[in-house]
């Protein structure tokens, strides 16, 4: 195994500044891209989905759970298999307690295109609690890219959307896929891939941080048992 050099303290702490500098300007470059993130367009979504979940039939707009934002993980579970993609669980594994995510007014869900029949006992075996819901029958995860036509045959991958909510209309404000994973999983790493971002005074652009009409951001964290709703 090639193990790290061995140097004293005061090398290591010469190479460790080196390096915090390198990483404030990733740190600043990262906040300039969320900005340019949450600077995209958006477009409406017209089309009436149907998912099936724990509590029946619902729609797109259902999935929000009356909240203006929403988060989907489009889980790998093609409808022939018996359990869920491994790398897809190990993703869920990591999501958080999601009250934090719901404090700024943001839900999160997980959409797969198997029936709901063959998620449910894989959910119950995983011990996840996380809203899950079945595209199965509708052609949500063609629309967003994740379930693939090659060569006659449909192919499955990971991926993420964000939703924003404008009164009874819903939009589409962002996706990623695959390696546009790698780092997610934290509330405020779901968070700046949304159109409102982590709602701070400091993000840009400006007016997002007051739209929930809530403690901006870091301000209003709490215990996760502690929060309103």
């Amino acid at each position: 195994m090639a193990l790290p050099e061995i140097v004293s303290r005061e090398e290591w702490r010469t190479a460790r500044e080196e390096l915090l500098a390198k990483e404030k300007a990733a740190t600043r470059a990262r906040d300039a891209l969320n900005a340019e993130r949450r600077g995209l367009p958006m477009v409406e979504v017209t089309e009436k989905y149907v998912f099936e979940g724990g509590e029946g039939r619902s729609t797109l707009a259902d999935l929000f759970e009356e909240r203006p934002q929403l988060v989907v993980y489009h889980f790998m579970f093609d409808p022939e298999w018996d359990a869920g993609c491994r790398r897809c669980s190990a993703f869920l594994d990591q999501i958080g307690h999601l009250a934090h995510l719901k404090a700024r007014g943001t839900s999160f869900a997980a959409v797969s295109r198997a029936p709901f029949p063959r998620i449910l006992p894989f959910k119950a075996r995983m011990g996840w609690t996380v809203p899950w819901y079945s595209s199965h029958g509708t052609t949500f995860n063609r629309d967003f890219d994740v379930t693939l036509e090659q060569d006659g045959q449909l192919l499955e991958r990971p991926g993420m959307s964000c939703f924003l909510r404008d009164g009874e209309r819903v939009f589409h404000t962002y996706s990623t896929y695959e390696r546009g994973l790698d780092g997610l999983g934290s509330t405020t790493s779901l968070l700046d891939l949304t159109a409102l971002g982590r709602q701070e005074a400091w993000e840009m652009p400006e007016g997002r941080a007051s739209s929930l009409g809530a403690p901006a951001g870091s301000a209003g964290v709490r215990y996760h048992d502690e929060y309103d709703f």
